[in-house]
């Protein structure tokens, strides 16, 4: 991957929630890089921040809710240090979504092609009518919708074609990176596979590079180049898909993968013991030391630094600091 450049940097996320029992950091400290052409995934429990993680880097976070530190570069330009209308500029154009939940993500009242035609005349392309509803078509007919969507409502589409509807909208203004996030939820499997194919077309399409975030293991091994597991609020690995799933190094990441059906243990359901902390009663130490079947003593006093193994993946666990 060292021939790519870097589409997104990320540096020390921080984001904090403040609520009537304290604050909390949803997101503590996150920083990895984003190649271009590259589909990282973003995996873990829910409630580990991964949706977080999104809003923050499209700057959506909002009250009671705060960005306290961290940068994220696209372009050369920091998204945090850009005001408020260059924010909203580059929304869409250098980083897009696809939001969780197209069932709630689309306006009922209106029609598919103004709801995409927004986004265009949002950003002062100095198009035409004409010219921003064949931009809407061209769209629709890029994630595989016929242009008669254009004027149909929300309530008239099945999910999956809801769920198409929401990536032609974050993809019109050909944004260099995608954050994708649980683009498949309530969708079934055959939907499922029909949007992430799309997705990839898509991207091989405008080469943008994409954040799929999900708690979907399956999926990951099927769709993306490198995986970054998270919990409470902190990454634990970084590493390729190949490596991940062949030999996986945070504890976590290993318990992860052997949730996974496999057909020598047909019928068994394995899980991980015990629960993911709240953020407000986290432990000391590793986060993850309660459950961890390879905790030791310092895990329960000193949280672990992110360091860069040999192979150039990063894991945050003592038993690889020095």
């Amino acid at each position: 991957m060292s021939d790519r450049n870097i589409a997104l940097s990320v540096k020390n996320l921080v984001v904090q929630y403040y609520t009537d029992d304290g604050r909390i950091n949803a997101v503590n400290g996150v920083s990895f890089d984003l190649m271009e052409g590259e589909r990282l995934g973003l995996v873990g429990e829910s409630g580990c921040g991964k949706s977080t993680m999104a809003l923050a880097l499209m700057r959506m976070i909002k009250p009671p809710g705060k960005i306290l530190s961290g940068e994220a570069w696209i372009q050369n330009f920091n998204l945090y240090e850009l005001n408020y209308e260059d924010m909203r500029m580059a929304r869409a154009h250098m980083i897009g979504m696809i939001p969780q939940g197209a069932m709630n993500s689309l306006v009922p009242v209106l029609r598919i092609k103004d709801q995409i035609m927004d986004t265009i005349q949002d950003h002062k392309l100095g198009m035409s009518k004409e010219q921003m509803l064949e931009r809407a078509c061209e769209a629709l007919e890029s994630v595989g919708l016929s242009r008669r969507v254009a004027n149909m409502y929300p309530h008239e589409l099945s999910g999956g074609m809801k769920q198409r509807v929401c990536a032609a909208i974050g993809l019109a203004m050909k944004p260099k990176v995608i954050i994708a996030d649980e683009p498949t939820s309530a969708l079934d499997v055959i939907t499922q596979r029909q949007v992430m194919e799309t997705i990839g077309k898509l991207q091989d399409q405008t080469k943008a590079s994409i954040i799929m975030i999900t708690h979907d293991m399956g999926l990951m091994a099927q769709f993306v180049d490198r995986v970054a597991v998270m919990y409470a609020g902190k990454l634990a690995e970084v590493s390729t898909v190949k490596d991940a799933f062949t030999n996986p190094l945070h504890p976590y990441t290993k318990l992860l993968i052997s949730t996974l059906p496999v057909l020598s243990r047909k019928g068994v359901f394995v899980s991980i013991p015990g629960m993911a902390p709240s953020f407000l009663e986290l432990p000391a130490g590793c986060p993850f030391h309660p459950r961890c079947p390879s905790a030791m003593d310092i895990c329960t006093e000193k949280m672990p630094e992110q360091i860069t193994t040999s192979e150039g993946r990063l894991v945050s666990c003592h038993l690889y600091q020095a």
